[in-house]
C-alpha cells in the first residue's frame, strides 16, 4: 500500500488493492468552515466569507470540495428541542431476557414514539431515544415498553436541556 499527498486537492490518494481511494485531508480553514455550518446550515456563502475572512469564491470552492468528497453529506436544520410535537424527549436503557432481542427490536420499532433505537454492550443491550407531546404520554410509552416480553429491566433519563 503506497500513499501519494496531492497538497493543491486536499485529498491523500490510497493505492489499496489495485484501486486508489481519495480521502479527503481537512485543513484549519475546512474545520472552521464545518463549524461555521453546524452553527448555522442555511447561513450564505457571504456571510461564511466574512466569518472566515476568505473570499466568497474561496468558500464556495470549499464547500464544493467538501460535498464533492463526502466530506459533508448535506444540510439539516436543527429545531429547538422545547419547542414542536415532542415536548419531552427521554434516553431509555434496556435490559433483554436470553435470546428475546429480535422480538424485543421488533416490537420496539413499532412505537411511534421511538425516534432511535441502538445496540450496546455492557449492562443494557439497547438504548431507545423517547419521544412524547407530555408527561401523560411520556408515562403511558413507559408502560407500553415496560410491558414488552423479553423486557427485563430499564432506566431512563428525560432529557431536560442540549448544551
Amino acid at each position: 500500500m503506497g500513499k501519494l499527498r496531492d497538497p493543491g486537492a486536499k485529498f491523500d490518494q490510497i493505492a489499496q488493492e489495485g484501486r486508489e481511494i481519495r480521502m479527503h485531508v481537512f485543513d484549519e480553514l475546512d474545520r472552521r468552515l464545518i463549524a461555521q455550518l453546524r452553527e448555522d446550515g442555511r447561513a450564505p456563502v457571504s456571510k461564511l466569507a466574512t466569518l472566515l475572512g476568505v473570499t466568497r469564491a474561496t468558500v464556495q470552492a470549499r464547500l464544493d470540495r467538501l460535498l464533492d468528497s463526502g466530506a459533508i453529506l448535506g444540510f439539516t436544520v436543527r429545531a429547538r428541542q422545547d419547542h414542536g410535537p415532542d415536548g419531552v424527549q427521554a434516553i431509555m436503557m434496556i435490559e433483554v431476557s436470553g435470546q428475546s432481542t429480535t422480538a424485543v427490536i421488533r416490537r420496539l420499532r413499532g412505537l411511534p414514539e421511538l425516534r432511535q433505537l441502538h445496540s450496546t454492550n455492557g449492562k443494557w443491550d439497547l438504548v431507545a431515544h423517547l419521544t412524547a407531546e407530555s408527561l401523560t404520554d411520556f408515562d403511558r410509552v413507559l408502560r407500553e415498553v415496560r410491558a414488552v416480553q423479553g423486557i427485563t429491566n430499564s432506566e431512563t433519563s428525560i432529557l431536560l436541556s442540549s448544551v
